[in-house]
């Protein structure tokens, strides 16, 4: 297995967020400044220059089917953008707090958005479909379950799903402190949390089961599940720890333990395969077959932390975001 460079760019600040298009032909990055840059898949080219958010972007959720990308920022406003042209269709102001969290729902009928403590779903013209009521805390996290048929928002405090149809309340998962990060198993059993206690908390909704791991050391912030919703891959430590949720769940389990050299900054499952990368603080990336006995499959050093991952939708590439403002597309080759 090899990771070879196919182009970098650079932004003028910071990686804040980074996304494929759903067929592949263009990588959306967004810089902390503000301006968010398309880039062709073939060669890096530069397609469109969006201006992005006053202040700030914050966020980008790309359209599940169509040449539309999302994106929130520190002007407290949900931008959408026609990719194909490179022209903004339309905006909507959401309160008077940064728009930290987009996710569109699996179907793209509907993109979720957060804005402190409004969450506020919106139509693919940027109209507002529904406004719910305010969270207890400020919303930290979104996701769609896979099925379509709930979203899961978070706050310090616990976890709401609500119903995709009527938006009433389905069920609330109350915890005791802080949630960074959620995460659904693509089979719709699992929901996880990443938390600031630290550890890490699943629940199974359809029979409300709860488990929890800690002893992490260090808060977790990046969780992914494989598409097969087997293995839950976490940071919170120097060593990616990697859950089986096989049967009755990782409980007692002992997990996979994926070594680097400085603390986990990032973690992604490939779409279609069973790869997982790591990123570490020091600049190193890593490819990981964790279920095998030799789990290392190729190691690579950036010359500063990644802040995001995004594999292509083919598996055939790895977009890497850094806190340089650099950008590295990679080739994945056996």
């Amino acid at each position: 297995m090899q990771l070879t460079k196919h182009w970098a760019a650079e932004l003028d600040d910071y990686t804040i967020d980074l996304s494929w298009s759903a067929d592949g032909t263009q990588l959306a990055a967004a810089s902390a400044d503000g301006p968010i840059t398309l880039y062709a898949l073939k060669n890096g080219a530069i397609q469109h220059q969006l201006p992005g958010h006053d202040d700030g972007t914050n966020v980008l959720a790309w359209h599940p089917s169509q040449p539309l990308l999302a994106s929130g920022g520190q002007d407290d406003t949900a931008k959408f953008w026609d990719t194909s042209t490179g022209q903004q269709t339309a905006s909507t102001t959401l309160g008077t707090s940064w728009v930290e969290h987009l996710a569109w729902s699996p179907n793209g009928s509907t993109l979720a958005a957060a804005a402190g403590r409004s969450l506020t779903l919106l139509n693919p013209d940027a109209s507002i479909g529904h406004r719910f009521s305010s969270a207890p805390k400020t919303i930290c996290a979104l996701a769609w379950q896979p099925a379509g048929g709930c979203l899961a928002s978070a706050y310090f405090g616990g976890v709401v799903l609500w119903d995709a149809d009527d938006h009433v309340a389905q069920t609330e998962f109350p915890y005791a402190n802080g949630i960074h990060s959620l995460v659904w198993s693509p089979d719709n059993r699992w929901l996880v949390s990443g938390n600031q206690d630290p550890s890490v908390h699943l629940w199974r909704p359809e029979d409300k089961e709860e488990f929890h791991m800690s002893g992490y050391e260090t808060k977790v912030k990046f969780l992914d599940f494989d598409r097969t919703s087997r293995w839950l891959a976490t940071s919170g430590s120097n060593e990616c720890c990697v859950w089986d949720c096989q049967g009755a769940g990782p409980e007692g389990r002992e997990p996979a333990m994926l070594p680097h050299d400085a603390r986990i900054c990032a973690v992604a499952y490939q779409n279609q395969h069973g790869l997982l990368a790591t990123a570490a603080e020091d600049g190193s990336v890593k490819l990981w077959s964790p279920d095998r006995a030799s789990p290392l499959r190729a190691t690579i050093k950036l010359p500063s932390a990644a802040t995001k991952f995004a594999w292509h939708p083919t598996d055939s590439h790895l977009a890497i975001g850094t806190e340089q403002g650099v950008v590295y597309v990679l080739n994945v080759t056996s």
